[in-house]
Order: structure tokens, then C-alpha cells, then sequence
């Protein structure tokens, strides 16, 4: 599976319970999560989508670190069962 399934179906499930999922581009700074999440509670997480099986690079490593440093959660999904996962969580 491609990690742009993942990224597509991580999109719609966000969106469903009224959030939003936006791509993160950062020219000034390599590493960051692929993707802010937006929350109607007010939440805000970054998320970092893979690969079935891939591990984040020691870039990305530091950059989880580094957010989570500052008190954001990062969250690192590979499947869809993540997705899922992922959406429970987030949902309380």
C-alpha cells in the first residue's frame, strides 16, 4: 500500500467528524510532519504518514522531538488501522 492511500483516507476521516487536514509545506524548515490537524474542539496535532513498515528518517526523529518539546502531539500512522486508531483517539 501507498502511503498516499493513507494520507487520502486519513483526509476524509478528519474532515467526516468536522475537522480539518491540512498538507504542511515548510520551506524554511525540512523535517515536519506532513499534515495539521485541526480539531472542532479546538485540538491541534501534527501527523506524519508512512509507508506500511517505514520508519520515520533521523530528521523527521528530531522534528517529532522537537514539537513534542513544546507540548504538540505528533502522531506517526502506517496503515489504515492506524488511521482508525488515530481517530478514536483524537475524538475524546
Amino acid at each position: 500500500m501507498k502511503e498516499r492511500k493513507i494520507e487520502d483516507r486519513l483526509k476524509r476521516e478528519v474532515e467526516k467528524k468536522g475537522g480539518l487536514c491540512l498538507k504542511l509545506i515548510s520551506t524554511s524548515m525540512a523535517g515536519v510532519p506532513d499534515r495539521l490537524v485541526l480539531l472542532p474542539s479546538g485540538k491541534a496535532v501534527f501527523v506524519e504518514l508512512k509507508a506500511p513498515g517505514k520508519k520515520l528518517r533521523p530528521l523527521q526523529c528530531k522534528r517529532k522531538k522537537q514539537f513534542e518539546s513544546l507540548g504538540f502531539k505528533v502522531y506517526v500512522i502506517d496503515s489504515f488501522e492506524g488511521v482508525e486508531k488515530f481517530i478514536q483517539e483524537v475524538e475524546v
